[in-house]
C-alpha cells in the first residue's frame, strides 16, 4: 500500500505542475484551443493521416469526447475526413493546410513556454537536474520504449553516483546495511587506483540520457595469474527486463578475452537470482560457495568462473 505522505506529495506535485505550465488556463497558450484540442492537433501533425480510433487509443481519450473535438476541428477547417480505406471500417483524417499552420504555431508556442517558464530561469546544473527528473518520471510511469543503449566510460561525478545508487538499491531490495556501501566505495577506489595494465575497463550503460546500469573488469587480486574479475554488475530497476545486464556481461567477457586473460571470475550471492541467471547464460560455472555474515545479514557467497 502507498504511504499516505507519498500520496500527498504526488497530489501536491500535480497541483503545482498543472499551475506552473498553465494547464488550467482557458486556452492553450492563450489561444482558442483547449489542451485536449491541442493534443489532437499535435497527434495529427505527428502521425500525418490516421483515424479517430488510433488517436483515442494514443491519448487514452473517451471516444465520445474525441468525436466532439473532431467535429469542432472539422468545422474550423483544421482537419478533414479523407477517402475511406479499402476495408471501409474507419475514416482516415488529416490536417488541412490551415490545420498544419495551427499545429506549427502551437508547437512553437509550446517550445517558447517550456523555455521561458521552466528552463530559462534555471542555471545549467539545475536544468540538467530538472530534465533528468522528467526522464525518470517518464521511464517509471510510461510504457517501456526501446531507446538506444549506449555503453560508455563514466563521466565526472558518476562513480560517486554509482556507489550511492547501488548502496541504496541493495539496502532497499536486500536489506543490506552500510557495510556494503563502505565495501563498494573501496572497490571503486581500487579500480580507479589500479594501474592501466593489466587491462581494466568500466562500462556505464545509458538509455536516452539516463544511467541504466554498469559493470567493470580488472585483474583479480587473489586469483591465479591471467585472471580477470567482473565486479559490480547492476541494472537500474526501471530498465530491468531489457537485456541490459546480459549486454554488460557480454561486453566484459569479450573485453577480458581480447585483452589476453585466461579466465574471468566473479563473486556474488545466491540471493541475487537474476544476476546468477545472466552469468550462467554467459557460460560461467559455479566454482565454490561459502556461507558468511556480511552487510548485516546471513549470505551464501558464490564464486563463478569462465575459462577462455
Amino acid at each position: 500500500m502507498a504511504n499516505p505522505s507519498d500520496i500527498a506529495q504526488v497530489r501536491a506535485f500535480n497541483r503545482f505542475y498543472t499551475r506552473i505550465i498553465g494547464l488550467l488556463d482557458e486556452g492553450m497558450h492563450k489561444t482558442m484551443h483547449s489542451l485536449s484540442e491541442a493534443r489532437v492537433i499535435y497527434e495529427l501533425s505527428k502521425d500525418g493521416v490516421t483515424t479517430g480510433a488510433q488517436i483515442a487509443a494514443t491519448l487514452n481519450m473517451d471516444r465520445g469526447q474525441l468525436s466532439r473535438i473532431m467535429t469542432k476541428l472539422v468545422g474550423q477547417g483544421l482537419i478533414a475526413n479523407l477517402p475511406r480505406s479499402s476495408d471501409g471500417r474507419s475514416t482516415p483524417v488529416g490536417l488541412t493546410p490551415e490545420g498544419r499552420a495551427v499545429a506549427a504555431r502551437l508547437s512553437a508556442m509550446s517550445d517558447a513556454a517550456a523555455a521561458e517558464t521552466l528552463l530559462d530561469p534555471l542555471d545549467a546544473f539545475q536544468r540538467r537536474d530538472l530534465v533528468g527528473a522528467m526522464r525518470r518520471i517518464s521511464a517509471l510511469l510510461g510504457e517501456p520504449e526501446a531507446g538506444t543503449l549506449v555503453l560508455r566510460a563514466p563521466r565526472i561525478g558518476e562513480i560517486g553516483w554509482l556507489i550511492h545508487r547501488q548502496g541504496l538499491l541493495y539496502h532497499l531490495e536486500q536489506g543490506w546495511n552500510g557495510e556494503f556501501e563502505t565495501l563498494i566505495t573501496r572497490i571503486y577506489a581500487d579500480f580507479e587506483a589500479s594501474p592501466s595494465g593489466p587491462a581494466k575497463q568500466l562500462w556505464l550503460a545509458e538509455i536516452e540520457g539516463e544511467v541504466a546500469g554498469s559493470v567493470f573488469v580488472l585483474p583479480a587480486v587473489d586469483g591465479e595469474e591471467g585472471t580477470a574479475q567482473l565486479r559490480m554488475l547492476y541494472t537500474e530497476p526501471m530498465f530491468r527486463g531489457r537485456g541490459i545486464g546480459g549486454r554488460l556481461v557480454a561486453e566484459a567477457v569479450s573485453f577480458a578475452r581480447a585483452a589476453g586473460y585466461k579466465r574471468i571470475m566473479l563473486w556474488t550471492q545466491d540471493c541475487l537470482g537474476s544476476a546468477r541467471s545472466i552469468y550462467q547464460k554467459a557460460g560461467f560455472v559455479l566454482a565454490k560457495q561459502e556461507r558468511h555474515h556480511s552487510f548485516g545479514v546471513d549470505l551464501n557467497g558464490q564464486y563463478w568462473v569462465l575459462e577462455f
